[in-house]
């Protein structure tokens, strides 16, 4: 009697997953069919093509357009060559040279949360102290990736204090690594040259900044910074123009809250000073406080010398010198 029950619940098993067997080969010859009945001509039944150039899918004998103006999952752009097209690609992150490793290492990130944004448990955030670890090691294996890593990270640093832009940070570190690479460091500090190479970077981008507001930010003294710039520059032989006081003025005026008239008066007054030559040896953030205070003057707006010489970080008695040189320049141009 068992036996027989045995059996019977044995032969009911094997029936339905032979029914289960049936049923799902029968689904899968359903959409084998629909599948094809979907690449065939409505028309003439004929096999379907695409045409990835127009965007279009047309039969094979017939040359009926069944679908048109598909889109396009590739890139807009075209390349002819391999080389091109690693240019023109945009998949994944761009390299950069403001980081060590230019950004193709992988971070993990510090806030110890799953990817739903749930905590992790106790061993889970230990694991991940090791790995971050572990990872930082391998991403600093030498002694040059540390000092790149510490000089770049140096270079952002000022830069943010400064407000300069990206481009600028992307030469200092572009500097640096080729005074690293020309062995120029032993015997100066990496803050140093990472100062002069973003002092450099800064005049040589048109967005200079002066020797004091440098030195303001920067861990070592203002003659250090002085002495490995000129250092920086004849060994790399960067061609770097003199500065010119009027990319000194926006800023300025910028900081000081006056109108665009006070900018337009200053920057007529550096161009009379350069053509009488009283710019020559002369510090052009001087200069370029002075005009700002003297175009104020002139277009009646009130600004004192305390507050020029508070956003130039210039001496008022400096401000005062080159205002009267700068307004007998003027005078001097006017006077028949």
């Amino acid at each position: 009697m068992t036996d027989t029950r045995t059996r019977d619940r044995n032969d009911e098993r094997t029936a339905d997953e032979t029914e289960r067997k049936h049923h799902s080969e029968r689904e899968g010859e359903s959409e084998q069919e629909a599948e094809r009945e979907q690449n065939r001509c409505p028309e003439c039944g004929s096999r379907l093509a695409t045409d990835d150039e127009r965007g279009e899918t047309v039969c094979t004998e017939c040359g009926l357009v069944v679908s048109e103006d598909q889109i396009d999952p590739g890139p807009e752009w075209r390349a002819f060559d391999a080389a091109e097209k690693d240019e023109k690609s945009r998949v994944g992150a761009p390299t950069t040279n403001t980081m060590h490793d230019k950004g193709l290492s992988t971070n993990i990130g510090w806030q110890d949360k799953d990817a739903y944004g749930n905590s992790l448990g106790a061993r889970q955030r230990e694991k991940m102290q090791r790995l971050r670890k572990w990872n930082e090691r391998f991403r600093t294996r030498d002694s040059k990736e540390r000092n790149l890593k510490q000089a770049l990270g140096e270079i952002d640093r000022m830069a943010s204090a400064l407000g300069l832009p990206d481009n600028v940070r992307e030469t200092a570190s572009v500097i640096y690594r080729r005074a690293l690479d020309e062995d120029l460091l032993p015997g100066r500090s990496i803050e140093g040259v990472a100062t002069s190479a973003l002092y450099a970077a800064a005049r040589q981008a048109g967005t200079p900044r002066s020797l004091d507001e440098i030195t303001n930010v920067s861990r070592v003294d203002k003659d250090e910074i002085a002495r490995t710039y000129r250092y920086v520059v004849r060994q790399l032989n960067l061609e770097i123009k003199p500065a010119d006081p009027k990319s000194y003025v926006p800023r300025f005026v910028s900081d000081l809250g006056v109108s665009e008239e006070v900018e337009r008066r200053a920057r007529d007054l550096l161009d009379t000073a350069t053509e009488k030559g009283i710019h020559s040896g002369k510090s052009p953030v001087g200069l370029a406080a002075a005009a700002v205070y003297a175009a104020a003057l002139l277009s009646n707006e009130k600004v004192t010398q305390s507050e020029v010489s508070e956003v130039s970080d210039i001496s008022e008695v400096t401000i005062r010198n080159r205002y009267h040189e700068l307004l007998e320049a003027k005078e001097d141009t006017i006077a028949p």
